[in-house]
């Protein structure tokens, strides 16, 4: 069948909308005709070859929609399902996910190469076979991917809004309260107020955070931090530093939560600045796989025994933890609709880019035509 999709063929280039062929599901694989996708920063980093990915590739990693036709063996969902994918697989039986960490199960490590198991692309186009980023490809009308990518959800929710839920909300959420592990009390500050850190706020302040202290040099993320949960607001760390020390009489802060758009060694830095003994430094954002961006002074971390950890998907279970944050969405206790700055067609998705980059949205949505 054919599939109207928007692909990267060189980092740097603009992002070309193209129809390509897609195979039918086989073993394991559902057919899904995606409805929304999430624009978040990851997508960038392909498009800006920050993270070196398989060429080309079908962008869009957060993704939400309806399952036509199951393979053979597919137990997870079936056809007329409403599903929200999740950005990493989780195959439920290797080491990772027996253990409880389906965020790094080992389904995952092909993600940036874009194909299947077994090595199978089911796009098709003028380039060859294409990948589809974390196994997904949401900017594409139709989908073929695993069934271990597929979350069902309750019919009523609203996708539009549970799409965020594949990605961006659980890994600034989980990054506050798995990676973090707020306690109520706790003085946390957040470094970078896009789609996953403004998530992050909304995390620690659940957790019971005392005081949450968003850090982000534009003025509308700022706002919409306050309006989310956030207690202190600033443009620089320098000045976010200085009332961490009022508010906590020098002690400074019990974690920060690092998810600027490129992970800097002056951020690491100053996160690490921020927090006081036994304080817990979360690294979720990224940078190029080889950057060397984190160089601290080991005697005051052992002496202080301040902590440095990395967060992938916010330490979250998605069988379990996507359920479970859009029932907090139902109830009221989690803000979805209010992160949406901006909805976009297909053809729109390099404006969407644009404006992400350019600060102008928090979140924008891609919904997908299948009139």
């Amino acid at each position: 069948m054919k599939t109207k999709a928007a692909v990267v063929y060189q980092p740097g280039k603009p992002i070309e909308i193209e129809e390509l062929e897609l195979d039918k599901p086989r073993e394991g694989e559902v057919l899904i005709r995606y409805l929304y996708g999430g624009l978040c920063h990851s997508d960038v980093h392909i498009a800006h070859g920050d993270l070196e990915a398989r060429l080309p590739m079908v962008l869009g990693h957060e993704g939400a929609g309806i399952i036509e036709e199951v393979g053979p063996g597919v137990t997870r969902v079936a056809p007329g399902d409403h599903v929200v994918c999740s950005f990493i697989p989780n195959c439920g039986t290797c080491r990772y996910c027996s253990n409880g960490q389906q965020s790094i199960c080992d389904m995952g490590a092909t993600i940036l190469e874009g194909y299947l198991p077994g090595g199978r692309f089911p796009l098709r186009g003028p380039a060859g076979e294409y990948g589809a980023m974390c196994m997904l490809g949401t900017f594409s009308q139709y989908g073929v991917i695993h069934q271990n990518s597929c979350v069902k959800v309750d019919d009523d929710l609203p996708l539009d809004k549970a799409v965020l839920v594949g990605c961006g909300v659980p890994s600034g959420w989980g990054s506050a309260v798995n990676t973090a592990e707020v306690k109520p009390g706790d003085v946390v500050v957040v470094f970078g107020i896009g789609g996953l850190g403004i998530n992050a706020v909304q995390g620690a302040r659940f957790a019971g955070a005392r005081y949450v202290v968003a850090v982000d040099p534009l003025h509308n993320k700022r706002e919409r931090a306050l309006e989310l949960g956030a207690t202190h607001a600033f443009a620089d760390a320098g000045d976010a530093l200085a009332t961490i020390n009022d508010l906590t009489r020098g002690q400074g802060a019990d974690a920060a939560i690092l998810i600027p758009d490129l992970m800097t060694a002056e951020i690491v830095r100053a996160g690490f600045d921020a927090v006081g003994k036994g304080g817990k430094v979360v690294l979720t954002g990224l940078n190029k796989l080889d950057e060397i961006n984190i160089q601290l002074p080991g005697s005051i971390m052992t002496l202080f025994r301040k902590e440095l950890r990395g967060s992938l998907f916010g330490d979250c279970n998605p069988t379990v933890d996507i359920p479970k944050i859009l029932g907090l969405y139902q109830s009221g206790d989690l803000k979805l609709d209010e992160l949406i700055t901006r909805t976009y067609t297909l053809d729109q998705v390099n404006q969407g880019y644009d404006d992400l980059l350019n600060g102008q949205n928090i979140r924008g949505v891609l919904v997908h035509d299948h009139s």
